[in-house]
């Protein structure tokens, strides 16, 4: 077995998952992590980016640009952590912002993330189409 994913669900799933490490190979990596965010909470990220991405483009952009969901995504995860990193792009003609994906976020740093859009989109006078429900 080259990779294998078990979630802790169960004293069954517990016990297979001491079963593999007693039987690793030495140098054998082992993870251990938070819950991954939930699908509601995926849909309803996505729901709201929409729906921020249509307000700017019908009120001037976002600092005169048009931002698509996803350019908003970016914009919202390096908000998040309060983190700007950035590198050179390979042909040297602009940068790269680099940020957290939201895939690999758990289910309370998506809730945080999920917040953080409620908060900046009430503030300009969004308006989400979507219940809150994540």
């Amino acid at each position: 077995m080259s990779r294998a994913v078990l979630i802790l669900r169960s004293k069954a799933a517990r016990d297979q998952a001491k079963s593999w490490i007693d039987q690793a190979p030495t140098h054998t990596s082992v993870e251990f992590r938070k819950p991954r965010r939930s699908l509601p909470q995926n849909d309803r990220l996505w729901a709201m980016l929409t729906d921020i991405a249509e307000h700017f483009a019908k009120n001037g952009g976002y600092h005169g640009l048009k931002l698509t969901p996803e350019d908003f995504k970016d914009v919202f995860t390096a908000s998040l952590k309060r983190e700007l990193r950035q590198a050179p792009n390979l042909d040297g003609t602009g940068f790269v912002l680099l940020g957290q994906r939201t895939s690999e976020m758990s289910v309370s740093e998506m809730a945080d993330l999920i917040t953080l859009i409620e908060a900046f989109g009430a503030a300009q006078g969004v308006v989400f189409k979507e219940k809150a429900s994540a």
